[in-house]
């Protein structure tokens, strides 16, 4: 289960660097609508801000504040493509499919930058993304991958970097060369979903905070979603909230685990700054335990690194993630740490999305296993579609494969502490 979700770490540089956004009330009383959404995260707020640009009267359920879960506490990456790569969806979904996916993929890219533009959302955003080799062999296959996505699926904006180049760009010789992405990108992504709930708001849907679903049954009146202080009965039913929404469906439950990632934030760098990521691109790496690190405006590297899997943090968190960046930037040992933060996300067994139609009038998405900035806000407006009787996206991520984790709910954390555990093991060998 994840740790109940309080709000704004206020250990957050994010939180300390967010834009205004106005004290939202809580549920209270009886309320009516078409549609209920439960979650203010990219998702539950990309499918409001939908239905609301289609005049569709819309509430919002969030437990704590929005964009307090893991969607104003991540990296900020935007990766190209599925969670998971071509070759696998080729593999399990067939060449159809995946070639379906790929374009749902860079609809939802370029829904995400549409929104910034049309919004205005001011989040920093900024282009590049670098994948970083942790071991030595590897370059015939981000070869083989480059030139895949460029033959296949007309994807010209990877190239490769050497060893090299790679330690220039980054100012750190950790890496063995990799790939840079010049349709990745970064951003601030709180901003980014305080934006979002703001063209939510102003086109019409009402968020309520300090909210929590408890429940939701059907009735003769349509559907009862319960929280602590009212109800609402609503027609349609969105259940979003990635890491935080156990409790209220059995099938996402099975099939979605909250882990917990963390991240630091060093004080402003100076002139150290410069040699540093050069591009200002987003970085991960090739660990399944993956480090993931960018720059902010005022120069300070943001660095993410280790996770959990247990309700609780470690004790000390900029302890437990300077770790982790010492061991890819030595040269930052006598440079403060100003805030360290944590966060739960929602992994499936397999890394893909759980997207579905779970009875009628009631769709799901959660479980983007950490690449939720670019897809989650257009899996909402699928969602929206999809309450709106337009299944086609719904459809066509419905056809991912979702097994459950062995041993269901209750019984799945030790299979799942000793899988991961051992490919963390991997990453040090």
């Amino acid at each position: 289960m994840a740790a109940r979700n309080q709000g704004h770490p206020t250990t957050s540089w994010y939180a300390q660097t967010a834009n205004p956004f106005p004290d939202l009330a809580s549920l209270k009383g009886e309320h009516r609508t078409e549609v209920c959404i439960i979650g203010a995260g990219y998702t539950g707020l990309g499918a409001a801000l939908r239905l609301a640009e289609q005049g569709v009267p819309t509430i919002v359920l969030e437990e704590a504040q929005v964009g307090s879960g893991a969607s104003g506490r991540n990296g900020g990456q935007i990766h190209t493509g599925q969670r998971r790569d071509q070759y696998w969806l080729e593999k399990t979904v067939g060449p159809d499919d995946a070639l379906a996916l790929w374009t749902l993929a860079q609809d939802a890219k370029a829904h995400l930058h549409g929104l910034i533009a049309q919004y205005a959302i001011a989040c920093d955003l900024k282009p590049g993304l670098i994948e970083a080799r942790h071991r030595p062999i590897g370059e015939d296959h981000d070869r083989a991958w480059r030139d895949h996505m460029a033959s296949r699926y007309g994807y010209d904006q990877i190239r490769l970097i050497d060893r090299d180049a790679l330690a220039h760009e980054l100012g750190c010789e950790t890496y063995f060369g990799g790939t840079v992405d010049e349709g990745g990108g970064h951003l601030h992504p709180l901003n980014f979903a305080l934006g979002l709930g703001l063209a939510a708001i102003r086109s019409g849907a009402q968020i309520f905070e300090r909210s929590r679903a408890l429940s939701w049954r059907k009735t003769a009146k349509g559907m009862e979603v319960t929280t602590p202080h009212g109800t609402v009965i609503c027609q349609r039913l969105i259940l979003t909230g990635d890491g935080y929404i156990d409790g209220l469906s059995p099938s996402i439950d099975a099939r979605v685990m909250p882990i917990n990632n963390f991240i630091l934030a060093t004080a402003p760098l100076g002139e150290r700054a410069d040699e540093i990521i050069r591009s200002d691109a987003a970085v991960s790496d090739s660990r399944f335990v993956v480090n993931y690190f960018r720059k902010s405006p005022d120069g300070r590297l943001l660095f993410g690194g280790g996770e959990n899997y247990l309700p609780g943090f470690p004790s000390d968190l900029a302890r437990f993630v300077r770790r982790h960046m010492l061991k890819v930037y030595p040269r930052l040992a006598d440079v403060p740490v100003t805030h360290a933060w944590g966060g739960s996300l929602g992994i499936t067994l397999n890394r893909t999305p759980y997207v579905r139609a779970l009875a009628p009038g009631v769709v799901a998405a959660a479980g983007y296993s950490g690449q939720g900035v670019m897809l989650a806000p257009y899996f909402g407006k699928l969602l929206a579609d999809a309450s709106l009787g337009e299944m086609t996206g719904l459809d066509l991520l419905s056809r991912l494969p979702a097994p459950p984790f062995p041993g269901g709910k209750h019984l799945r954390w030790p299979a799942l502490v000793a899988g991961l555990s051992w490919y963390a093991l991997r990453d040090r060998l």
